[in-house]
């Protein structure tokens, strides 16, 4: 029988390197996603995420993500918020998990998500919510995003880990429950997280102003040399503004780093929608036209953190292959033959570890408006070059008067 173990243990190199991956998995429901035919899409990731294993955390992210695409929000937010519970259930890595990945590959390994995406579970959950006219449902997200935050800011996370987004709609949310104080402090964190979007500045003095924190905001606008049109800005903002959140397009897919490709690389996903704009008439009924602003990238947080982690995964991988050199070798002690078929086989399934959520936007963007009460607004895509790309549709302010923030999202 010992004359058959060669050849088992060839069959099973190619098992393992033949196994799709995650990307190759949701290939053709992400295709389906991007030409508009949800029917077949969402068919095909929920049968994945309905499986349990070592990545039933990424499928219901990617599962979640599909039916805020499709605008079923509600069925959206079922499963996100399944997906949160997993994710508190699953923060821990098995010794023979560990084992499997050293000497196989680190797609063995359960799969827990990335500090920005477990905060962004909640942020999806909290604008599916808002979109549903949900306040209170959305206050409930916003408070699970402060018990997150405050536990990885604990653990010393870095910045572009812990999502200034998720810091900033908390604010929003609060701004829009007229609690400036608690809009003010979320502000600060989100700014302080990423000060390089100006305009998410501008959103903390606002609120900080109308807190009647005057010494507070009179500190910040000078670390921010603000200037006189700023000023006016912050100052008259307008209690009963509409503001859009938009969803950009698709982010990064992680593909292989080098000839060798047992380490990873985040590869930019060309997006043709880089912008929003508005069309509306204001509160005077005078026509007016804005386009949307960044207030965050997942793009970069996401390959800020791939790079930060590159050092570590490199010198597992060659702990990894010492590892493979020393149990071949133990095999050739009793048998060379199969032990020089059992590093090729090691060596065969080594690959890099290619998960992540693709279905996340490249990035996050805001609209803030001041239209007439029950009006509608009309909004279009535009390309870099702000050629119109895409029609978005009409929002309808008279179908609910209530309502002061709207989701948006496009993944051409």
């Amino acid at each position: 029988m010992t004359k058959f173990i060669p050849v088992a243990l060839c069959c099973l190199g190619f098992l393992l390197t033949g196994c799709a991956t995650h990307q190759g998995k949701i290939e053709t429901a992400r295709a389906g996603l991007m030409s508009g035919n949800c029917e077949t899409a969402l068919p095909q990731l929920e049968k994945l995420s309905a499986e349990e294993g070592d990545n039933q955390l990424l499928y219901l992210m990617e599962y979640g993500s599909a039916l805020q695409i499709c605008k079923e929000y509600q069925k959206s937010n079922e499963v996100f918020l399944k997906a949160d519970r997993l994710s508190e259930q699953i923060d821990y890595h098995s010794v023979s998990r560990i084992v499997g990945a050293t000497l196989l590959n680190e797609e063995m390994i359960q799969y827990k998500g990335d500090i920005f995406e477990r905060l962004f579970i909640n942020v999806s959950a909290a604008l599916n919510f808002l979109e549903l006219g949900q306040l209170d449902d959305a206050m409930v997200e916003v408070r699970r995003i402060h018990e997150k935050y405050n536990r990885f800011t604990a653990e010393e996370k870095n910045s572009f880990e812990l999502n200034s987004f998720a810091q900033y709609l908390a604010g929003m949310i609060y701004e829009v429950n007229g609690q400036f104080d608690d809009a003010c402090i979320a502000y600060q964190s989100s700014y302080k997280l990423d000060n390089t979007y100006r305009n998410v500045g501008l959103d903390m003095l606002s609120a900080c102003w109308r807190a009647r924190r005057y010494q507070e905001y009179e500190r910040l606008a000078k670390e921010m040399l603000l200037i006189e049109s700023e000023v006016d800005y912050v100052k008259r903002k307008n209690k009963n503004e509409v503001i859009i959140v938009y969803l950009q397009g698709l982010g990064p897919r992680k593909t292989m780093r080098g000839a060798e490709g047992s380490l990873p690389h985040l590869s930019p996903t060309y997006n043709v929608t880089q912008q929003i704009v508005a069309n509306y008439e204001d509160q005077k009924k005078k026509p007016q036209s804005q386009t949307s602003r960044s207030v965050y990238s997942v793009q970069n947080a996401a390959i800020a953190t791939l790079e930060a982690d590159y050092n570590a995964l490199a010198l597992r991988r060659i702990g990894a292959r010492v590892a493979k050199e020393v149990v071949a070798d133990q095999i050739r002690q009793k048998d060379e033959a199969l032990g020089n078929v059992a590093l090729l086989v090691m060596l065969l399934a080594e690959r890099a570890d290619l998960r992540n959520w693709s279905l996340l936007p490249e990035g996050v963007q805001v609209l803030r408006l001041n239209p007439k009460a029950g009006s509608t607004i009309e909004v279009t895509g535009l390309s870099r070059d702000h050629t119109r790309t895409e029609d978005m549709g009409t929002i309808d302010l008279s179908l609910n008067p209530k309502k002061r923030i709207y989701l948006l999202r496009s993944v051409r």
